[in-house]
Formats: structure tokens, sequence, C-alpha cells
């Protein structure tokens, strides 16, 4: 009973304190709640009067710089418009000085126009005071204006001539005492250096057969033999009373020495007939293309020329069977083309140009039978063609002169082609052709005004004339030189160098009686 009475009471008491507790908890916490509002309320009110205090205070800055500025604008201002005061003054007083430059010009050439009018005036009177003492001298001197400007001038041309003989005697005397010497060691230590060969060259090639009864197979039955060997080659066979030999005729070496390896194959073979002709016939072709090739690759590993084109070298290799005036134009290529490095090396320039160009300069003459245009056109095409060097180009495009040369080893190219055409038995020259020459350098000579006589001589390199004393002066004489020379290297083609030399004499006779 006690238990439960004491249970009850404990949770009366329970239940009256635990309403309590919680009614004082809620107001502990209101009373906090309020307290922290009111710090709240105070802590916004300072940051409100702290951020007033900071917005005048930058207020009050801003208006400060902006004075500051202000007066600096309004200094600056009043020193622009100083300045430009000045320039203003300055402007009206150029103006002003302008304006009486203006008028001191207008006066000035006012009495410029009255000088001008009174310059004129006395011209008038000096060229009337001119004809009347022109009509007066010519009365003194009894000549006419004419006659005496005739006069002056033929006097004077004396004087000139007189001069000008002089000072090109004394300017080749100089070129000469410089050159000569020098040139003439350089080139005969080139020429020296070249093993030259001999005009050889033909249009006849010669097989030799074992007897003569070879003759009469090569013919054939009725012909058909040598028909065909001429039909497949192109070249005429000659079979004449010449014992154990057959003569192969045709201009173009190529097709000669296909046609003469193909009757020498033949002889050896023994066996003569069409088919036969024909299988031997493409044997030579086979056999003399792959001559060409190795002659190719013969002269440029003689002269040290590399990096051309496969087809070029084929082409070089073709000049083996290409004569000049009965010169092999493959030797005379690497004859040029040694004269010309060693030239170079003794003037300091590039050798290696001076060599490939020295090589090249006769190419098109591969190709000059089968195309249309000079072997200097045929060259420079192929070589365009092929992106050779443009330097190259033009050293074989000016070595006949059809251009002028843009570099000294393009002249030196010049030079030894000159040399290896012209030096004793390089070429040789139909009687035709040399008796014209002669004739030509006469007949120019002869043409001149003052010439009694020429003579062509040393074989055409050197031209004599004999000029009437009376007419031609020693002064004169110089300059006929000139004119002869000049007049032969614009009208004939010739080879090397030809030699003018003038004779001027006077001879007095008498006879004691």
């Amino acid at each position: 009973m006690n238990i439960v009475i004491t249970i009850a009471a404990v949770l009366i008491s329970l239940a009256i304190g635990v309403p309590i507790g919680m009614a004082y908890r809620k107001k502990v916490a209101e009373s906090k709640i309020q307290g922290a509002e009111n710090e709240a309320k105070r802590l916004l009110e300072l940051a409100k009067k702290e951020a007033e205090n900071l917005k005048k205070e930058e207020i009050f800055k801003a208006k400060e710089e902006i004075m500051a500025n202000r007066k600096e604008l309004d200094q600056e201002i009043k020193e622009r418009r100083g300045e430009v005061q000045k320039q203003e003054a300055r402007l009206i007083q150029k103006e002003e000085n302008l304006e009486r430059r203006s008028d001191n010009f207008e006066k000035k050439e006012k009495e410029l126009e009255n000088e001008i009018q009174n310059i004129e005036n006395k011209k008038i009177e000096l060229e009337k005071l001119y004809e009347d003492e022109m009509v007066e001298l010519q009365k003194i001197a009894g000549l006419s204006k004419d006659e005496a400007k005739k006069r002056l001038l033929s006097e004077i041309e004396k004087e000139l001539t007189a001069e000008k003989a002089a000072l090109i005697r004394d300017q080749e005397q100089r070129a000469k005492e410089t050159i000569e010497k020098k040139a003439k060691e350089m080139l005969t230590y080139a020429v020296q250096k070249c093993a030259a060969d001999h005009s050889q060259e033909t249009t006849v090639s010669i097989v030799s057969l074992p007897n003569d009864e070879m003759k009469g197979r090569i013919i054939g039955r009725e012909g058909r033999n040598i028909k065909a060997l001429e039909t497949l080659t192109g070249i005429d066979l000659i079979i004449d009373d010449t014992p154990e030999a057959v003569v192969l005729s045709g201009f173009d070496p190529l097709r000669r020495e296909v046609a003469k390896i193909a009757l020498e194959k033949l002889i050896d073979d023994g066996r003569i007939h069409p088919a036969k002709i024909e299988e031997m016939v493409e044997k030579a072709k086979e056999e003399v293309e792959n001559t060409i090739k190795e002659e190719g690759e013969r002269a440029i590993l003689e002269t040290g020329v590399i990096g051309l084109h496969p087809d070029v070298v084929k082409l070089i290799g073709k000049l083996k069977y290409r004569t000049s005036y009965g010169q092999n134009v493959l030797n005379h290529s690497i004859e040029v083309s040694n004269l010309t490095r060693i030239m170079a090396d003794e003037l300091g320039l590039d050798t290696k140009l001076a060599r490939r160009a020295g090589l090249l300069h006769d190419i098109g003459k591969a190709l000059d039978h089968d195309m249309e245009g000079t072997h200097v056109e045929i060259g420079v095409e192929i070589l365009k063609k092929y992106k050779e060097n443009s330097l190259v180009i033009n050293a074989v495009e000016a070595h006949h002169g059809d251009v002028e040369p843009q570099t000294l080893e393009a002249v030196l190219v010049q030079a030894a082609d000159a040399i290896s055409a012209s030096r004793p038995g390089a070429r040789r020259e139909t009687l035709e052709a040399y008796i014209k020459r002669l004739q030509n350098l006469e007949e120019i000579a002869d043409s001149f005004d003052g010439v009694e006589k020429s003579f062509a001589i040393q074989a055409g390199r050197e031209v004599r004339i004999i000029v009437k004393p009376e007419k031609i002066s020693d002064d004169q004489m110089t300059i006929l030189a000139r004119d002869v020379s000049k007049r032969i290297e614009n009208e004939m083609d010739y080879p090397g160098q030809i030699k003018v030399n003038i004779i001027r004499e006077t001879r007095i006779v008498d006879y004691a009686k």
C-alpha cells in the first residue's frame, strides 16, 4: 500500500514538475533570443554608421581628386590657349611677310620682263651687227660662209684624225703590253696540256676482204644481198676493182659504222643472205649503241663532269660519229672542256662550270641531222629539257656569239672552241671554200678608198694592204686598219683571227745620165 502511494506521489510530482520545467526553459530561451536580437540590432546600427562614415570619406576624397584634376585641366587649357595664341600670332606674322614678299616678287617680275624685253632688243641688234660683220668678212676673205665652214671643218677633221690615231696607238700599245704576254702564256700553257688529234675523218670507210671471191657473195644473186644491206643501213657499197676491199660511202658516220660492223660480221660468219644481213645489222646497231654509251661515259670520266642525265651522256657518246670539217666532234668537245678548265684554273674561275660548259657546247650536233635548227639552238633546247644549269645554257648559246655571255666562263668556252678549231691540223677545208675566203679578204680590203693593192697571205690568216701614200697618211693608216678589221669581223666567218697589215711607202726614182 505504501509503495503504491509512493509511486503515485512520484508520478504526480513528475506530472506537475515537467510542465513547470518546460515553461521555465521556454522563458529562458525567449529571454536569450530577445538579447540576441537586441545585440544584432545594435551591431547593425553600428555597421550602418560606419558605412555612412566611409561613404562620406570616399565622397570627400573623390571631390578632392575631382577638384585637383579640374585645376590641372584648367592649367593645361590655359597653357594650350597661350600656345595657340602664339601660333596665331606667328601665322599672322608669316601672312604679313608673304604678302610683302608677294609684292616684292610682283615688282621684280615686272623688272625682269622689262630686262627681257631689253635683252631681246639687244639680241636683235647683235644679230643684225653679226650679219653685217659676216658680209664684211666674206668680202674681205673672198669666201662664202659655207666655204669657210667647210675649210674650218676640214682643218679640224685633220687635227682630230691625228689625235684619234695617236690615242688609238697609245691605248693599243698599253693594252698589248699588259695583256698580250699573259694571254699568250696562258693559251700556250693550256694548249700544251691538251693532247690534240688531227683531222682524219672522211665520208668513206674501207672494209678488207679475205679474197676477191667474197665480193660476189656480198653482191648476191641479182644483187639482192648488196641491195638489202644498202636498204637496211642507208649506206652505198662501192665494189670496184680495188683488190680485197669494199668501200662504204655515206655522209652519216653513225650509219656508216653500223654498215661496217655488219659487213665485217657477215664476212666472219660466211653466210650472206638477206635474213642474215638483217640479223647482223640489228646486232651492229646494238653494238654501236653500247659503244655510244661507253664513249659518253669515257668522255665524262676524262673531263671530270658529273651529274649529267643518262640521255645527255648518250648524246655526248653519239658525237663520236659526228665530224665538223673533218674534226671529230667528241674529241673536239673533250679538248674544249680541258682547255676551258685549264684557263679557268689559271684565272681563278669556276673550273666545274667551265669544264661542264666546254663539254656540252656542241651537244646539239648529235641531233642536228635529225632536227631543224642550228646546233646551238638544238643544244640549248636539249639542255633546257634536262634542267641544266642556266649559266651552262648561256655558255652554250653564246659560244658562237648568238647572245651576250653572262659569265667569264662562257667567254673562255668561246676562246677554247676557237683554239681547238683553228689549231694546225684540226680541221680540213675544201679548196673552193678556202679560195673563196681569200677572195673575200682581198675584195674587202680593195673596197676602201686609198688602197692600191691587197694580198691575202699566210693561208688566209693575214691580209697585207698597200696604200697610196698621197691619199693615206700615217695617222689615217691606224683608222683604216681598224675599219678593215671591223668589216672582216662583220662580213666573214673564219676560224681563229686574221691579221690586217697595212704598208705605206714613198719611192722616188731618178736616173743620172
